[in-house]
């Protein structure tokens, strides 16, 4: 009998019966999920997939007990016969932790930054199990080693923003199987990883429950990470579960309207078939000036023997209505590159020209002005607009700082303008961001940074935190804009799909340095360094059977294959 005949075989370890949520708000009762009936076998993974504010993340916290205090759940849910709807916090608190966990998306939200990594791990087994002080530290050593961290011993006794993005990840999932659990709960755990860090953590997962019966339940958007990872998949809209089946079936053979626009939005990485050859260079025409231009520069951070070299020696231009998209992995120095193109990194060596001028160089008075033509989209909407303003108030800041004779109904009429542009009502200028869902929010950080008619939009991660159906929304507005204005685009992302379906020409940065570049298609479809053959082997694609394969040539030229990835 195989793993998956045995699973199947087996009784269920975590059971969903017509559970429904309701949030209790200022306005009323608002309910967010309804009648959901699942399963989750012992070592079987359930992807819960949908857009943002279909309930899937709702669905995981009421699986764990752990909704919020204007939350109520009816219907049944329980893990390893026990039931969570209704349960007391003293029999949730000795559940979580134990029978089941949970890693969830931010690690720098879920450890505290006071407290040594070594000694969280060791708390979640101290309070579940009675063992001595000593032997819960080697205990959580010995997790540190088994979740790939080097040099564990050391690395005990570092705090949280020691470590880097994945390695915070790594003693999350530490945390979360310390105690052997029987049920993992999986909340967008990749999200804001680079695709390698994002195998190896997908890997680890992998590693860690095949083999053990440990269920797992995956809540996410990303549709490659679905096809790398899951054995069945369950599609949430509004509250509902509206098609469930394989992986195969779902991702391959969908039958429901709403999951066939799901995966239709998804952006589609293509590689070039093996044995493909390079294109030639085709002359073209005598490009225009650039908008922004980085000579040689170069950034250090610190001083002396402690200086970190973020950038070095790093070139590049972005002409008027071209988007170029920089990517690498986390630590690469494409944000710091970007940031040096805004003027708010001083280079340590090199020049950085704007507009033709050379910004270190221009008189105060001038570089705002110069400022005042570009636009910024960060990843985190939430964090990049104010809470206590409404989005008109948001939107107008920027003409308040640089067009400050324009009256208030000259303002109202630009923002109402701005909104109608990005794909918003005007009546959305009295909202609170907060009113707003996840695509609102960032169209509405998009209205911001156009609002002053910028010659250069700078874009860091602006798709990464979104759905995929969301992310196409997004995308096409910034597309149309471009077009009707002419901006140039500096896009900033580790998501290569997208960036090869979004820029023209790409630029791989590793370590501070410049890999390679070139246009999108050539650089994406025929990469002439191995550094970039593995950044798009590690991108799942939400193809089962042709991500299997990919995994498998992947690990085998990470273990001194040689066989390219299709």
């Amino acid at each position: 009998m195989t793993n998956a005949e045995r699973s199947a075989a087996a009784e269920p370890i975590l059971e969903l019966r017509d559970l429904g949520v309701t949030f209790t708000t200022e306005t009323g009762e608002v309910p967010a999920v309804r009648g959901v009936t699942l399963q989750v076998r012992p070592g079987e993974t359930l992807a819960l997939v949908g857009e943002s504010g279909s309930g899937k993340s709702t669905v995981a916290l009421a699986s764990i007990g752990l909704l919020p205090g204007n939350a109520r759940a009816t219907g049944g849910a329980s893990v390893d016969g026990e039931d969570v709807v209704g349960a007391t916090e003293s029999d949730l608190a000795r559940l979580r932790g134990s029978t089941v966990s949970m890693v969830f998306q931010e690690p720098a939200t879920a450890l505290d930054p006071l407290t040594r990594v070594g000694a969280q791990i060791a708390e979640v087994i101290t309070n579940h199990r009675d063992v001595p002080a000593k032997e819960a530290a080697a205990a959580a050593v010995d997790l540190l080693r088994r979740v790939g961290i080097p040099d564990p011993e050391r690395r005990a006794s570092a705090f949280p923003f020691e470590l880097s993005g994945g390695q915070r990840q790594r003693v999350v999932i530490a945390m979360a199987i310390a105690n052997d659990p029987k049920v993992l709960i999986a909340d967008e755990p990749t999200t804001a990883l680079d695709v390698t860090v994002q195998a190896e953590i997908l890997d680890l997962l992998r590693d860690l429950t095949v083999g053990s019966g440990t269920a797992v339940l995956l809540v996410t958007h990303n549709m490659g990470v679905v096809a790398d990872f899951a054995d069945r998949v369950a599609v949430m809209l509004k509250g509902e579960i509206v098609e469930t089946g394989t992986v195969e079936d779902v991702l391959l053979r969908p039958t429901h309207d709403y999951t066939k626009r799901l995966l239709a939005a998804v952006p589609r990485l293509t590689v070039a078939e093996q044995g493909s050859e390079r294109a030639g260079v085709q002359e073209s025409p005598a490009p225009p000036e650039p908008v922004v231009d980085l000579r040689d520069v170069s950034v250090l951070f610190g001083r002396g023997s402690r200086a970190v070299r973020a950038l070095d020696g790093v070139s590049l231009v972005v002409r008027p209505g071209e988007t170029v998209g920089l990517v690498g992995e986390s630590g690469s120095g494409k944000s710091t590159a970007a940031r040096v193109a805004l003027g708010l990194i001083t280079p340590s060596e090199g020049a950085v020209h704007l507009f033709g001028a050379d910004l270190h160089k221009t008189r105060r008075r001038d570089r705002r002005a110069m400022r005042s033509g570009i636009g910024v989209v960060l990843q985190d909407p939430v964090a990049s607009l104010d809470a206590r303003m409404t989005v008109a108030e948001c939107i107008a800041e920027p003409l308040r700082v640089h067009r400050g004779r324009m009256s208030a109904r000259e303002r109202a009429s630009r923002v109402g303008e701005i909104l109608e542009r990005v794909r918003l009502p005007r009546s959305f200028a009295q909202r609170a961001p907060r009113e707003l869902s996840g695509g609102q929010r960032q169209r509405v950080s998009l209205a911001r940074a156009l609002v002053l008619d910028p010659r250069l939009l700078v874009a860091d991660e602006p798709t990464s935190a979104l759905d995929v159906s969301v992310q196409e929304t997004v995308l096409e507005v910034i597309t149309e804009l471009q077009d009707e204005l002419g901006f140039a685009c500096l896009f900033v992302s580790h998501d290569l799909a997208v960036v090869q379906q979004f820029a023209e020409r790409v630029v791989v940065m590793r370590l501070g340095r410049i890999e390679e570049q070139g246009s999108t298609r050539t650089t994406l479809m025929h990469p002439e360094t191995d550094y970039t053959s593995r950044l798009l082997a590690a991108v799942p694609v939400a193809d089962p059977v042709r991500q299997r394969q990919r995994r498998a040539q992947r690990l085998a030229a990470a273990a001194g294959g040689s066989d390219a990835v299709a």
